[in-house]
């Protein structure tokens, strides 16, 4: 750009050139499977299901994600989107408020809950698509708990006879067990009031 070009209004509107009508097309595409998936599972859901779902034809839906595959990868992706980071201050919280936090936001999101635990079951099988996903997820949650309890120990605020790598371990479990009683029934269980329960024993 010359001196003598006018400098780009920051305020105005870009222009919706081909990149950015792809990425829109593309992102449809895996909010639609992300329903799909959530719903009937990977193995159930179809591609042509998905292509549907998102008014596009298979060809097209094809064009973006060449299996389905990358497609789950790309729902998996956006489901830490949408669950990883609750709030911008969520990191500067203590541990326990972090956690219920998050739970109560997990219900705000629809279909999150539901992804998760039909995905999570269904990638136990070998050769799964998205074990490796899931192996190192719980992994890398029990390694973040565990230097939270640790951390909450050498603080004087976890109980005596705890041990921090049980815990982290019991959290996710129980995390995971009363959000699947929730999708069963909404009205009667409470995830963030479960968690908080359990915080409350093992802390101080």
């Amino acid at each position: 750009m010359s001196e003598h070009d006018p400098a780009p209004d920051p305020a105005s509107p870009r222009r919706r050139g081909p990149y950015a009508k792809s990425a829109a097309r593309r992102q449809h595409i895996v909010e639609q499977a992300y329903t799909v998936f959530a719903s009937r599972g990977y193995h159930a859901g179809s591609l042509r299901e998905i292509a549907a779902a998102a008014g596009v034809s298979l060809s097209s839906l094809q064009h973006h994600f060449s299996s389905k595959e990358e497609l789950l990868v790309a729902v998996l992706a956006r489901r830490d989107e949408l669950g990883g980071g609750w709030s911008d201050s969520a990191a500067r919280l203590p541990f326990a408020e972090h956690i219920v936090g998050q739970a109560e936001a997990n219900r705000r999101i629809p279909g999150l809950i539901a992804l998760y635990a039909v995905l999570s079951a269904e990638a136990v099988t070998a050769g799964h698509p998205g074990r490796d996903y899931f192996v190192d997820r719980y992994d890398g949650l029990r390694d973040a708990y565990t230097a939270e309890f640790t951390a909450l120990r050498e603080d004087g605020h976890l109980r005596d006879g705890v041990d921090p790598a049980l815990a982290a371990a019991t959290v996710i479990a129980l995390w995971e067990g009363v959000e699947l009683q929730w999708l069963y029934a909404p009205d009667r269980i409470d995830a963030p009031a479960a968690l908080r329960a359990y915080l409350d024993l093992v802390l101080t």
